[in-house]
Order: structure tokens, then C-alpha cells, then sequence
């Protein structure tokens, strides 16, 4: 059985309406559609005046799931909600927490499309970390990007036939986890604007990246017996 899979990664707030309908003309042939990050206009320190025009986009075409990008956190709880305020889709960070422990997002998702059953997580650059002075001015704290994406790989193994990690951690880190953790099967990337026309296998896991601010989407075909195959297509 073959899934087609859609991929976009650091739009940086320019989905316009022409882009939206060549995303929407490639979606209706995806099976499983990701973004990896970075989606809203507002930059990294910034405060929304409004709500961000793509989530409602996103959710028009109908996207599985997609990681929070540096763009969409921030320190201040207040801000961090209204960043994501109006994200329909499952919006996954698995290394990010509250100083209390307790997650402020979902780590994983479970999806089963045509009998396949697929389990993806997802993380993103720590931002403020437990070594940092300036911890004490953030509501949030991110552990390791690699050592969680590692833990939660193991978790979902066993359970999926198709492993799937949404990161936004930048093309070098993306191949340090796939020597890492051979049991991932595609990384799905973002951060660092890479331009991967082609996946790049790092052993059996295939990474894909496809620059930024829409000027391409990767365009993929999954099969059990053949891995991932497709290449990227520039935008319209």
C-alpha cells in the first residue's frame, strides 16, 4: 500500500491566497499532509496584534499535524497562546514543557490512513534550556531536541508501521538524530532553509527538507516496500 505525503516547512507568514490554491491543488492528491515550523509572520520575540492568518489556511487544507517553529513560541504564556491562537490541526512539541512539568502541547499522534498505521512526534530548538540564567524570565523550558526525539522514537516503534518526526531543529541536527536513531523512517525538517530536492538517506531514515517561505513543497510517495521516493516542487 503507497501514501502520498505533502510537506512544507518555514513559511514564515506568506501563505498568500496564489500559494494557498497550488498547496490546495497538491493536497487534494496527499494522503498526510505536514509543516514543520515557523508558519506565522510574528518573529521569534514578537506580540501578534491579531491573529495569524495561516492557521485557518492550515486548517482548510486539512493538515495532520505540524511542530511548533521558534517563530511560534515565546516566553510569556500570554504571548505563546495568542501566537497559536486559532491552530485547528494538532500543533506536536515533544521537548517543550511548563516549569511545572506538565506539557503544554501534545508530544505525539497516532494516525492509521489506508491500514497503514503511522505514529508521528515531533521537536523543535530549545529556546531557553535548565543551563540558562535567563530561565527564570520564561514560563517554558525545552529539553534536548535529539535525546527526546530518541525516547519518544522508542515509544512508538512497536506501536506503527510508519515512524514519522516533525522537526524543526535545522538540517545538521536532523541527520545527527537519523545516525542516532535508525528506527525513524522519514524526518521531515525545518529550521535551517535547506534545500533538499531529493530525500537525503542518512542509513534507512530519509530526511526532507524544502527551503522557505514557500518557494517549494515536497511532493512524497511512502511505501513499505520501497521507502519514501518524490522530490520537491517549486510553487506556482
Amino acid at each position: 500500500m503507497e501514501l502520498k505525503i505533502l510537506h512544507t516547512n518555514d513559511m514564515h507568514g506568506t501563505l498568500t491566497d496564489q500559494r494557498f490554491r497550488w498547496l490546495e491543488g497538491l493536497r487534494q492528491d496527499a494522503d498526510l499532509y505536514f509543516d514543520s515550523g515557523d508558519a506565522i509572520k510574528t518573529g521569534n520575540l514578537g506580540i501578534p496584534l491579531r491573529p495569524e492568518s495561516v492557521w485557518p489556511l492550515l486548517e482548510r487544507l486539512n493538515c495532520t499535524a505540524s511542530v511548533l517553529g521558534n517563530r511560534e513560541t515565546h516566553v510569556m504564556e500570554s504571548v505563546f497562546h495568542a501566537k497559536i491562537a486559532g491552530a485547528k490541526h494538532p500543533v506536536l512539541c515533544g521537548n517543550l514543557r511548563s516549569k511545572d512539568g506538565s506539557r503544554p502541547l501534545p508530544r505525539t499522534l497516532e494516525v492509521e490512513v489506508k491500514g497503514i498505521k503511522i505514529g508521528i512526534f515531533a521537536v523543535m530548538v530549545p529556546m531557553l534550556t535548565e543551563r540558562m540564567a535567563t530561565r527564570a524570565a520564561s514560563a517554558y523550558l525545552w529539553d534536548q531536541p535529539i535525546t527526546t526525539a530518541i525516547e519518544l522514537a522508542e515509544e512508538l516503534r512497536p506501536k506503527v508501521d510508519l515512524l514519522i518526526s516533525l522537526t524543526h531543529i535545522g538540517h545538521r541536527q536532523d541527520h545527527e538524530l537519523a545516525e542516532k536513531c535508525q528506527s525513524i523512517d522519514i524526518i521531515f525538517g525545518g529550521h535551517s532553509h535547506t534545500v533538499l530536492n531529493q530525500p537525503e538517506l542518512v542509513g534507512k531514515t530519509a530526511i526532507c527538507q524544502g527551503g522557505s517561505h514557500n518557494r517549494f513543497a515536497g511532493v512524497y510517495e511512502w511505501s513499505k516496500e520501497s521507502g519514501i521516493t518524490g522530490s520537491l516542487v517549486a510553487s506556482a
